[in-house]
């Protein structure tokens, strides 16, 4: 099984979410990847190529993910808390 338990929200494009949910969405994401390529970005690619194999675990190849992701500045918090926390300082600033 090459999905996620849990989603990854990253940030793309024009800082619009997107949740990854798969190691093929990871591995796409890696793939397309424009930024800084450095050992994050490696280990991550690996461990998703791997897992597409089934050398790795799913859970290995989405934590490899997640380290990219942090290291690269595109781990977006979840979209549900990001939504209400806007909403909120939209209230308080009315």
């Amino acid at each position: 099984m090459t999905t996620f338990t849990r989603p990854v929200s990253i940030f793309v494009g024009l800082g619009f979410p997107r949740d990854v949910e798969t190691v093929q969405e990871a591995w796409e994401v890696l793939h397309e990847w424009n930024g800084a390529r450095g050992p994050t970005y490696a280990a991550a690619l690996l461990a998703c190529r791997s897992a597409l194999a089934g050398k790795l675990t799913t859970k290995k190849a989405r934590d490899a993910f997640v380290a990219f992701a942090k290291a690269a500045g595109i781990l977006a918090p979840d979209a549900l808390e990001t939504a209400t926390t806007r909403a909120a300082q939209d209230w308080l600033a009315a």
